[in-house]
């Protein structure tokens, strides 16, 4: 188990609003502001807590509260583990493969100015592309379903769009009572997922700039002359999109595990944090050229840019279920493919759909025993609440 990180996103984050003297008024949209905000307050008296006392030895314990925000690096272990925890019962005793789409970089910049237009046509083309291509009997002939979870991200924080799907290898067959596996060690034609996905995907890119619903300012203006928009789609259409699927793994024991490192994540760990200080920031990162671990030092302020660059819209959903995991229909169709698959029923888990945003009084639900650290034979209970103090200044700038 990993020990406590040396520094921490909110600390960059500290040493950055110091050096400005307009504080949170830094040209940050409303979304970055209320993210930076809250990543601050997280397990700090200002967002309350409460105090624990052995019923031994009298040693006392303050707690805060987690800020429970989904883009905060240290509020993600307990979220992914409960996701994770629902999540077993969709497990399906057959292997599952991982295919990755990811957005070329010409429309990258696109997504920066539309995030929740062109995040969402990104996940909802990525799922009519497996759907499609799976259902089709040349390929597999059945039903997929799937786990569909948008990064916005690569390993040095640069602007890098991409879905991780995660998909059992085979599916439900029309009649519904039949499992269609996959061919072993194949999931499906990449080149074909991709070709479609590419066709899918700029289609409906340019409804989107028909209907208007692409905001182009900036150095994007000149994308709002119909030639020059359909000049860069033209360009789009004339290279490959990369869609990378690895050959699926065996057993469901290696699901949930797998899975773990692709949900709930941010855009960066605390624990990649090396060095901080007041003009720069050192962090590890994986070269997958390479395939080695190096080191990367970001000016204090490219560091915070980049960060930011992946705060979602305010209730956009990044992890999606499609087919017969779509959240509707998931218990009849699970049932559906276990009695196919000869395994018996398990009970449903909770609708997580929209669990990603939870509140930050949760954390006050329960306050459970723990043993005392001090005597080792008391159990710590909670003696007193702390509510949270008056918004101070920043705060209601960031609330405005």
């Amino acid at each position: 188990m990993r020990g406590r990180p040396r520094h921490e996103v909110a600390e960059i984050v500290e040493r950055y609003l110091r050096s400005q003297p307009e504080g949170l008024d830094v040209g940050w949209s409303w979304e970055q502001r209320a993210v930076a905000d809250r990543i601050l307050a997280c397990r700090t008296a200002r967002l309350g807590g409460h105090v624990d006392a052995c019923d031994e030895c009298g040693y006392t314990e303050i707690s805060y509260n987690s800020c429970r925000n989904r883009h905060c690096p240290k509020c993600q272990g307990n979220a992914q583990a409960d996701w994770l925890e629902a999540r077993q019962a969709d497990v399906l005793p057959v292997p599952y493969a991982h295919v990755v789409f990811t957005l070329p970089q010409m429309l990258a910049p696109l997504a920066l100015q539309n995030p929740k237009v062109v995040y969402d046509l990104l996940l909802r083309t990525v799922a009519h592309t497996l759907q499609e291509i799976a259902h089709n009997p040349k390929h597999l002939g059945a039903r997929l379903g799937f786990f569909a979870i948008l990064h916005t991200w690569g390993q040095t924080l640069v602007h890098h769009p991409h879905v991780h799907c995660v998909v059992p290898a085979g599916g439900l067959a029309d009649d519904g009572r039949t499992w269609k596996p996959c061919r072993p060690g194949f999931f499906l034609p990449v080149r074909v997922l991709s070709r479609l996905f590419r066709g899918k995907f700029l289609a409906g890119l340019t409804q989107a700039f028909r209907d208007g619903r692409l905001d182009l300012h900036g150095r994007l203006a000149r994308y709002r002359r119909p030639a020059v928009f359909n000049r860069l789609l033209h360009e789009a259409r004339g290279i490959e999109w990369v869609v990378y699927a690895k050959p699926p793994f065996n057993g469901p024991e290696h699901v949930l595990e797998y899975l773990a490192r692709y949900t709930h994540r941010v855009a960066i760990s605390n624990h990649r944090l090396q060095q901080v200080d007041d003009q720069a920031v050192t962090f590890r990162f994986k070269d997958y050229r390479s395939y080695r671990v190096r080191s990367l030092t970001l000016p204090l302020g490219e560091f915070v840019r980049r960060f930011l660059l992946h705060v979602l819209p305010k209730g956009f959903v990044r992890i999606r279920y499609y087919g017969f995991l779509a959240n509707g229909t998931r218990a009849q169709l699970l049932s559906r493919c276990r009695d196919a698959l000869g395994q018996p029923d398990a009970a449903a888990g909770p609708d997580t759909e929209h669990a990603e945003d939870g509140e930050w009084f949760l954390d006050l639900l329960p306050l459970g025993l723990r043993l005392c650290p001090h005597c080792r034979k008391g159990m710590l209970r909670c003696v007193q609440l702390l509510e949270r103090p008056p918004p101070d200044h920043r705060c209601r700038r960031v609330a405005a």
